[in-house]
């Protein structure tokens, strides 16, 4: 518990300090004192953590659903800006100094056309004799100091001067970031909105027998029906998916964020998945904290078949097994490898069905040939993905541990932002390719 606590108080911390220097960088030195830009700029500075803060912690702290809906759109989205928002301000740090110079070095030369054009010379000047002869002017380049009064005029002109210059660079930059910021995050949500892209991945499996060859498993992860993703977007992940005409279809977890009750009527399109050996299912840890059981039974009347540390006979000629995800060992319900895949005849090809990467190692152990895995989202937000390193083995795609190969999908949905910037959705269809064909 008291690690919880330290942990909360330093992401609260970072959270106040990036907000401190958001404000002070597209408030305070764009605004001026006072007015009402600098007050509505100051209420949002307090306003938009809050939103997110509830965004976060509504769902878990039992809010009514239509609460939870109507802050995780500002709550979620503005997340995503400020990542952008505080990225694009840190570089406009080392543009400043060189637009206030170019500022500066623009304002001090000289024109080029006046420079060129010499000064016609003064006519001189006709005194009758009779008039006395006015005094003498001071010379252009005499030596008698200004005038205070011309002083403080001259200071107070470069002082407003160089206040000038610094405005404009700031709302420049400040600007050009907020561009940059809410066009990113702007694309990013479209992917995500529009639906994942389909894409193909063929596998050679030594042990696949010529029977299998070319068969089809289209794999879907990281769903993340909730909120703010509902049941149009499960309905055009499984018009996407049905077009792709699978012999099987595996859901690897992290369909939901969010209980039967509130989620059920958006889950609901599942029903309609076809493939010629059916749909089936694993947990991932998103189920954990919506209530895993319930969903595995609801899945299963939707015509899924969940597989909780189980395996079963594929009519093609290999063993697909599935285990729950290692977020269910706080239940009790974690991995089970040995009931997965104990007892099965090593000599026939196993897919395995695991959320999580992590689990890769186990299944090199028990003689997997394959596991199809979801949960990095592929870092969903440029640069989660150096993050995601960090934790996963493989953070997407195709890669290979000893015998085993191991497929990691970017997720059809998006946790927290409904957006994605360098790590777009996907749903793929695996193709199995057998070495006797």
């Amino acid at each position: 518990m008291l690690v919880f606590l330290l942990v909360f108080v330093v992401i609260l911390g970072l959270l106040a300090t990036v907000h401190w220097y958001v404000w002070r960088r597209l408030v305070r030195d764009v605004t001026a004192r006072g007015s009402v830009a600098r007050r509505l700029g100051t209420v949002a500075a307090f306003a938009l953590p809050a939103l997110s803060v509830a965004a976060l912690v509504s769902a878990r702290a039992g809010a009514p659903f239509w609460l939870q809906q109507a802050v995780a759109w500002p709550g979620y989205l503005w997340l995503a800006v400020l990542l952008y928002l505080t990225l694009a301000l840190v570089v406009g740090e080392a543009v400043r100094p060189l637009l206030r110079r170019a500022l500066e070095r623009g304002a001090t030369a000289p024109s080029p056309s006046a420079a060129s054009v010499p000064a016609p010379a003064p006519a001189p000047a006709t005194v009758p004799p009779s008039a006395p002869a006015d005094p003498a002017p001071e010379p252009a380049g005499s030596d008698e100091p200004a005038a205070p009064a011309d002083r403080d005029e001259a200071a107070g002109v470069a002082g407003a001067t160089a206040v000038s210059r610094r405005l404009f660079v700031s709302r420049v930059v400040g600007g050009a970031a907020a561009a940059a910021a809410v066009g990113t995050v702007g694309y990013g949500a479209y992917g995500v909105l529009r639906g994942p892209r389909v894409k193909r991945v063929t596998v050679p499996l030594a042990k696949v027998p010529r029977a299998a060859h070319g068969y089809r498993i289209a794999v879907v992860s990281d769903i993340h029906i909730g909120p703010i993703l509902g049941r149009a977007h499960t309905q055009r992940i499984v018009d996407a998916i049905n077009r792709t005409q699978p012999d099987l279809i595996a859901v690897v977890g992290d369909l939901v964020d969010g209980s039967v009750e509130n989620l059920g009527p958006a889950a609901e399109p599942l029903a309609q998945l076809r493939a010629r050996h059916g749909s089936f299912f694993v947990t991932g840890n998103h189920e954990y904290f919506s209530g895993a059981d319930a969903w595995v039974d609801h899945v299963r009347e939707l015509g899924l078949r969940p597989l909780r540390n189980a395996r079963q006979e594929i009519a093609a000629g290999f063993d697909l097994a599935g285990v729950d995800d290692i977020a269910g060992e706080s239940e009790g319900k974690g991995p089970d490898f040995t009931a997965a895949l104990g007892d099965r005849d090593r000599a026939r090809a196993a897919v395995l069905l695991a959320h999580q990467p992590v689990v890769i190692h186990d299944a090199v152990r028990h003689g997997v040939d394959l596991q199809l895995s979801g949960h990095t989202h592929g870092g969903q937000l440029w640069p989660g993905n150096y993050l995601a390193e960090l934790a996963n083995p493989t953070v997407a795609g195709l890669e290979r541990y000893g015998d085993t190969q191991l497929y990691v999908s970017r997720g059809a949905g998006a946790w927290g932002p409904p957006v994605r910037v360098g790590a777009p959705s996907d749903i793929t269809v695996v193709e199995l390719a057998s070495r006797q064909a």
